[in-house]
């Protein structure tokens, strides 16, 4: 490393975000950027640590040390060379990606400020953009094809490394525009659409072919091809199933987050489609990364109040001894969109929605214990009587999604990513990818 000191005299220093005033009125992403000085500083932080944890921790092997060395040291070029190794969309993970690198730093186990890993690679890649470092390539065909199905973060990679690898690929998207969850999940406030309008254009360029608004049958799959990849996701949500579910102010989370993707990129809506949180008290139930993304945009539209509830217990701020590393750290996650203005409730289930002439009015919440499961395994939920209305007119459902069942495929069918695993993160969809793209190259190999 250049300097495997400048740990001790430079601390962590983020980017942050626009102030909450300002960015509340947008969708513009809320996270802003460091000038290259200090980012080199921030890189400069990673240290020599002989047993390098976040390269371990990554699903992608990404070699932070590396990449880190060579911003450091100001060699922009370098560092996109390194990090493109092991990363086919650094622009997507620098911007969504939990970070799973830095949970796992030596500087975050000893001090509580690991290395801005994300950060820098973001800003590595968006360099590289600018300088014009990520350029088309050709790449020599072997005469075979490959379907991939589904266009979202699984479907892209695999797509990647099989057009390198000489394969003719053709790519089946449900919708009108690639990206999955990217596009019509995440919110334009963390990842612009143009960040992946821009990398589409550049596989496209490079031989891929995209086609949109397929609907495909997994049972009766496109002919022609010698292997396919089904990269479909998660499609269905998990629902609540409750006493008033029918009244009308009750949603999907993606009912509101594609929706709401899609009016910013130009796509119009009758009035009685719309599902919009302006003027209204909008509660969230879930209280994951979905249910931060409706509160963020919930606010955006104008909602009077938000409130978001989960069924499990509030979390400790900082550190949790009952997850030590290397478990994923189970803390307290306070995001932009809370910031923004939301109140959080937890050890709440939701009874029952109440409404009236077929509207919303509130949810019934009754608070939740929890008790040591004795066969071991998940605790057992018990209800504590203690009842109370939410009032509210809009209700956002985000609790997840279901793991999709597959029928037995022919031997040259490969799942990959969150249809394969079921729901998780796009780090790891990326890295899905890239493994059954070496598996269904050594199947038509054979």
């Amino acid at each position: 490393m250049g300097n495997p000191k400048a740990f001790m005299t430079v601390p962590r220093k983020e980017a942050g975000y626009r102030p909450i005033q300002d960015r509340i009125h947008d969708f513009g992403e809320v996270e802003q950027t460091l000038n290259s000085k200090d980012r080199q500083l921030q890189a400069s932080r990673c240290m020599d640590c002989g047993v390098p944890f976040c390269h371990w921790a990554c699903p992608l092997g990404n070699k932070q040390p590396e990449w880190n060395d060579a911003l450091y040291k100001g060699n922009w070029e370098e560092a996109y060379k390194l990090l493109s190794e092991t990363n086919d969309f650094p622009e997507f993970t620098g911007r969504i990606c939990p970070a799973l690198c830095e949970k796992s730093c030596v500087l975050n186990l000893t001090m509580g400020e690991p290395t801005t890993c994300r950060e820098n690679e973001c800003a590595i890649i968006e360099h590289a953009f600018l300088e014009g470092y990520v350029v088309p390539k050709n790449y020599a065909r072997n005469g075979k094809k490959v379907a991939v199905i589904g266009a979202g973060p699984a479907g892209l990679s695999v797509s990647c490394q099989l057009n390198k690898m000489g394969y003719t690929v053709t790519v089946f998207e449900k919708n009108e525009s690639a990206g999955g969850l990217l596009r019509f999940g995440i919110p334009n406030f963390k990842l612009n659409k143009s960040v992946i309008d821009r990398r589409v254009e550049l596989l496209e360029a490079e031989g891929i072919t995209f086609l949109y608004n397929q609907n495909i049958d997994l049972q009766k799959l496109p002919e022609g091809f010698d292997a396919y990849a089904i990269c479909t996701g998660t499609p269905t949500a998990r629902d609540l199933n409750i006493e008033g579910r029918e009244l009308k102010g009750i949603y999907l989370a993606l009912e509101m987050l594609s929706q709401q993707n899609r009016v910013l990129a130009g796509q119009k809506f009758k009035d009685s489609e719309l599902v919009n949180a302006k003027g209204k008290k909008v509660l969230v139930i879930g209280g994951g990364d979905t249910g931060s993304d409706c509160i963020g945009t919930a606010n955006r539209q104008g909602a009077v109040s938000v409130t978001q509830i989960e069924i499990m217990p509030e979390p400790p701020v900082g550190s949790n001894p009952a997850t030590p590393w290397p478990m994923w750290p189970n803390i307290k996650k306070t995001t932009s969109s809370h910031k923004e203005g939301c109140e959080r409730r937890w050890l709440l289930n939701s009874n029952k929605f109440i409404g009236s002439n077929g509207k919303l009015t509130g949810v019934e919440v009754e608070g939740v214990i929890w008790e040591p499961n004795p066969n071991g395994g998940r605790p057992i939920m018990k209800l504590d009587g203690k009842k109370e209305i939410i009032e509210c007119d809009m209700v956002l459902l985000a609790m997840g999604f279901i793991k999709p069942e597959h029928p037995q495929y022919a031997p040259n069918v490969f799942l990959v990513g969150d249809a394969a695993s079921g729901a998780s993160l796009v780090v790891r969809a990326l890295a899905s990818g890239r493994k059954v793209a070496k598996e269904i190259d050594n199947f038509l190999k054979q």
